[in-house]
C-alpha cells in the first residue's frame, strides 16, 4: 500500500473528528419550533407527541451534559426537559452521586411533572453514561414502563464497568469498596456484580412495552468492555458507532456531548417513522 493511502484512514478520521465538534446547529434540518429547553408551557406536536426526558451522567448536571443534543432535538420540534439528580449533601457542582434507585425516584417524579405540563400520555427518555443505566430501574420497578414509549441510552454501563480492570484492584485495599459505597454509592452501584445491578438486571434486561436503542463506541474507556452496554430482549436494537461510521473516534464523553452522528441515530429511535440512514454524513444533518 502507498504510504498516502495508509495515511488516509487516520486523517479521514481526524477531520470527521473535528467537524463533529464544530457543525453548527444551523444546518439542521428546518422543523416547527418548539417552546424551549424545560420550558413547561411547551406543548408537543401531532409530529412529536412525546416530551423527551434527558438523563445526564455521573458528576454532570441537567445542563452542561445537553448544551449539544437538546437544542439538537429543539430545531426538530420536541419538547425538551432535562433534570439534576443523585445530589449528595455538602458536595455541590456534582451530581448522579447518590444511590441509584434513589436517584430513580427522582426521576419518577419528574417524568410524572413533566406530563402533568405537557399533556402528554407518555415520555420519551435519552440518557447518556448513568442516565442511560438509571432510567431502567424506573421502568422496571416504578412503574415507568407505562409512562414512556422509547428510551434511548448512549454510553450506558447497564451491566457495570471494570474502568479497563482498575475495579478488580479494590479486594486488594481494604476498606476501599466499603468507603466507595459510603461515600459515592452511585459510584459502587456501578462497578460489575454490584448487588444494584444483579437486581436489576435479574430476570431480564429489559420490560415489555418499552422501545429501548442503545448506543455505544468501541473506543470507550470508561464503561468497559463497551459490548457490556449492549441489552438482551425483544424490543432492543443495539448500535455500535464505528458500525455507522468507522472513522469516528469519540469515547465516552464525546459520544454524548457532541457527536451527531450518535444524535442522530437517537433521533431515528425517537421517530422511528421518519429515521433516515445514519452514516458520516450525519455530521451535517
Amino acid at each position: 500500500m502507498l504510504p498516502w493511502k495508509r495515511l488516509l484512514r487516520p486523517l479521514t478520521a481526524l477531520l470527521l473528528t473535528a467537524v463533529v465538534a464544530v457543525v453548527p446547529a444551523a444546518t439542521a434540518h428546518a422543523a416547527a419550533p418548539s417552546s424551549g429547553w424545560n420550558d413547561y408551557s411547551c406543548k408537543p406536536s401531532a409530529s412529536h407527541p412525546r416530551p423527551v426526558v434527558l438523563v445526564h451522567g455521573t458528576f454532570a448536571n441537567s445542563i452542561d451534559n445537553w448544551l449539544a443534543f437538546a437544542p439538537y432535538l429543539e430545531d426538530r420540534g420536541y419538547c425538551v426537559f432535562s433534570l439534576d439528580y443523585g445530589q449528595l449533601p455538602g458536595v455541590p457542582l456534582f451530581n448522579a452521586l447518590g444511590p441509584i434507585d434513589k436517584s430513580a425516584e427522582q426521576l419518577q417524579a419528574f417524568v410524572d411533572k413533566v406530563l402533568a405540563a405537557t399533556g402528554a400520555a407518555k415520555a420519551d427518555l435519552v440518557g447518556h453514561s448513568q442516565g442511560g443505566l438509571m432510567p431502567r430501574y424506573y421502568l422496571k420497578f416504578l412503574g415507568g414502563a407505562a409512562k414512556v414509549n422509547t428510551f434511548v441510552g448512549i454510553a450506558p454501563d447497564n451491566h457495570g464497568t471494570t474502568l479497563d480492570g482498575l475495579t478488580n484492584l479494590l479486594p486488594y485495599f481494604p476498606g476501599a469498596e466499603d468507603l466507595l459505597s459510603a461515600a459515592t454509592p452511585a459510584l459502587a452501584d456501578q462497578i460489575v456484580g454490584s448487588a444494584f445491578l444483579t437486581k436489576l438486571n435479574a430476570g431480564g434486561d429489559t420490560v415489555p412495552g418499552v422501545h429501548y436503542t442503545v448506543i455505544a463506541t468501541k473506543y470507550d474507556e470508561v464503561v468497559t468492555p463497551y459490548r457490556s452496554q449492549f441489552l438482551t430482549g425483544s424490543d432492543v436494537h443495539n448500535v455500535l458507532l464505528q458500525d455507522l461510521c468507522p472513522v469516528d473516534l469519540s469515547e465516552h464523553a464525546a459520544i454524548g456531548l457532541l457527536d451527531r452522528i450518535a444524535f442522530h441515530e437517537a433521533a431515528n429511535a425517537l421517530d422511528p417513522a421518519h429515521a433516515t440512514p445514519t452514516n458520516c454524513a450525519s455530521v451535517f444533518s
